[in-house]
């Protein structure tokens, strides 16, 4: 057995929307994209966690397409470079989207050993976590496919659980006998009891080639999907995108139901580390700082007479005035008010919501692009107004449109603005304007942030009324 603790690939997940943090989290802009706990976001948390460059190489990042510059820029934003962020053309799963990590990882170093994390879980005892990765690691490179089991603090049947087996692989890691997927109550208070029942944290340190070469011979269709995926993707600025039709053939399934609980060769690694995957708002509320009557307040709050409650307003004063375990999550265009051990129970809210066409299921007020953001303030029958914030250097692509007219009115910063074959920098206080069917261009040529005002007007408002000519995106 070797005892040399290998560098580590970190292969970051970031998929997922965060159903259950709703209205927070969304379609647009999921959990592991939103600083829930701090001033960083749970993906730049993960990234920072695996940033020793003598523990770690360069991190894979897989994410969609949807998300990808809002990935790209948050990692720049702390000063991680990933190896590469992987694009997946469509949703599959864990057990496809570690697979074409594993083919690229291979490509380098057929046996070098990943660590597998989502990118939406907390971690408050770091040095708990890298005492689990030394004691994984090495097992991992004998072979082994190690998984990180959580200490169960209650008997919570929101989680799949790991039963570790009789035998120890070696110290402080255990054979896996058994996995239990959500069990009722009553299951999981026995297997507590036990104290070999651990929750599963979807973390696994695993060998590249090991885990191909078992996928093939558990699920050989994910593994072939997966190989020729990645010898069929090709490079876009900054991001690896998978071959489309490849990796849309690939069965849908987890990393767990694919290959570890089939296989003679998992093992448990357990761990006490603070560890929440931040599922619900009432894990928020177990997590976060709270005020001598149990409460945890996050932005503009007065609390008179009220205990044990999770509020959240981002954008106006909340007030709680003789309340007892409620949650309160104020965005811009939504409210959720309700019992805190409701918070399982979003998923309803949500599902009635999408079934109606609603658009905040999906995205908020304010839009990220790669250039920056645009945010809604009035919306009439043949007018729209919106703030737009351009980040230094930042352009928007040579555009026209059909069915509106555009009026930029600069509040901050500086922009030049091509409008047909004329450019000309505009200042604080200035306006253009820009006829409908003519070729136009927003750029941020300053070292601030441009804000302007831009009022539409039209028949047609809608954001597919755009045709590209140039993109420095690559989104024509």
């Amino acid at each position: 057995m070797s005892s040399v603790r290998p560098r580590l690939h970190p292969v970051i997940l970031s998929g997922g929307s965060g159903t259950r943090l709703w209205p927070l989290s969304r379609a647009d802009l999921p959990k592991q994209l939103l600083p829930l706990l701090g001033p960083t976001s749970l993906l730049q948390e993960t990234a920072t966690r695996v940033s020793d460059p003598e523990r770690f190489a360069p991190p894979l990042v897989i994410c969609n397409e949807h998300h990808r510059f809002l990935v790209a820029e948050q990692l720049r934003a702390i000063g991680v470079t990933p190896a590469a962020i992987v694009l997946e053309p469509v949703g599959r799963n864990t057990a496809p989207a570690v697979a074409a990590a594993a083919a690229i990882v291979a490509r380098s170093d057929p046996g070098g050993v990943m660590l597998v994390l989502p990118s939406d879980h907390h971690i408050a005892d770091l040095p708990a976590f890298q005492a689990a990765i030394d004691r994984a690691a090495p097992a991992a490179a004998d072979g082994r496919f190690a998984l990180f089991g959580i200490r169960p603090t209650s008997p919570d049947s929101g989680y799949g659980y790991i039963v570790q087996g009789p035998s120890a692989d070696r110290d402080g890691v255990h054979r896996v006998d058994r996995f239990v997927e959500k069990p009722p109550r009553a299951e999981a208070e026995a297997l507590l009891a036990t104290g070999h029942g651990w929750w599963n944290s979807g973390i696994f340190v695993l060998r590249a080639d090991r885990y191909l070469a078992e996928l093939a011979t558990l699920q050989p269709a994910v593994a072939d999907a997966a190989r020729a995926a990645v010898a069929a993707g090709s490079g876009d600025l900054d991001f690896l995108r998978l071959g489309r039709e490849a990796f849309s053939g690939s069965p849908a399934i987890s990393i767990d139901h694919a290959v570890m609980e089939h296989t003679r060769d998992a093992v448990v690694v357990p761990v006490d580390m603070a560890w929440s995957d931040l599922g619900s708002w009432q894990a928020l509320w177990d997590v976060a700082a709270k005020d001598a009557d149990g409460n945890a307040l996050t932005g503009d709050v007065v609390a008179v007479d009220s205990r044990d409650c999770y509020v959240r307003a981002d954008k106006r004063l909340v007030a709680l005035l003789g309340v007892s375990g409620v949650t309160v999550v104020d965005t811009e265009d939504a409210l959720i008010v309700m019992a805190r051990e409701r918070a399982q129970d979003v998923r309803r809210v949500v599902d009635l919501l999408a079934a109606q066409g609603r658009p905040e299921v999906t995205s908020h007020k304010r839009t990220y692009r790669p250039w920056g953001y645009y945010e809604t303030i009035d919306l009439g029958q043949r007018h729209q107004v919106k703030h737009i914030q351009v980040k230094e250097g930042g352009q928007l692509s040579l555009q026209m449109h059909h069915h509106r007219a555009e009026h930029w009115i600069v509040v901050n910063g500086t922009a030049r603005v091509t409008c047909g074959d004329e450019e000309r920098l505009l200042r604080e206080n200035e306006s253009v304007y820009i006829p409908l069917g003519e070729r136009h261009r927003l750029e941020n040529p300053g070292r601030i942030p441009l804000d302007l005002i831009e009022v539409q007007t039209g028949s047609y408002l809608g954001e597919d009324d755009i045709v590209r000519f140039e993109d420095t995106y690559g989104r024509t």
